[in-house]
Parts: C-alpha cells; structure tokens; sequence
C-alpha cells in the first residue's frame, strides 16, 4: 500500500505563488508516475498535471506556463508550484500515484486547499 501526505495549501491573492508538496510512504517501488489533480465545488475532478518515473511531464492547458511539477525521487516527493494563481484555480488539490503493475489502481492523499482571492 502507499500513502500520500500533501501540504502546502492555503489563502493567497490571485497573481500569487504557492507551493504544493506531496510526500509518497509505504510501497513506494510500485509507483510509477504522480501528479496533481483538483476539484472544485461543484465541478468533477480534473487532472492538473503529472511526471513519470522518468521526468516526462504533461499539463492541462489551462495552467501551462504558470504551473510546473516536479520530482524528487530520493525524498519520495512530488511538488507543484503555481505561479500567477488566478480565481479559478481555486479548489481541493489531490496528490496522485498510479500502481506500476497496475495502471487502472491509483493512490490518493487526503486533499489541500487552495484558494485564490481576486
């Protein structure tokens, strides 16, 4: 089993920067790639971004150029900065791993807040 710790979150106004961190324990030798995904009230999940065990990174279009993941495999984390927040990247952030084995089995942190003010 893995689990996935995210902190990070918070209140900031909109063209602000925040930092998202997710922390991977447990099984870590079947995660292959992790990522970033939001929900807003009312709205389904989304996936924001996500790296491969390799580097390789892909992001929706709404934050390409103002977001950018990363990760550190030595410390079992995966980051997400956000710069230029706007409005609507308001919602509950969701750190993310799929199984290496088993691409359709998918770990999941608890969620962390991020709300940007206009």
């Amino acid at each position: 089993q893995v689990q996935l710790v995210e902190s990070g979150g918070g209140l900031v106004q909109a063209g602000g920067s925040l930092r998202l961190s997710c922390v991977a324990s447990g099984s870590i030798f079947s995660i292959n790639a992790m990522g970033w995904y939001r929900q807003a009230p009312g709205k389904p999940r989304e996936l924001v971004a996500f790296i491969t065990s390799g580097g390789v990174t892909n992001y929706v279009d709404s934050v390409k150029g103002r977001f950018t993941i990363s990760r550190d495999n030595a410390k079992n984390t995966v980051y997400l900065q956000m710069n230029s927040l706007k409005a609507e990247d308001t919602a509950v952030y969701y750190c993310n791993a799929k199984n290496r084995y088993n691409p359709n089995k998918n770990y999941w942190g608890q969620g962390t807040q991020v709300t940007v003010s206009s």
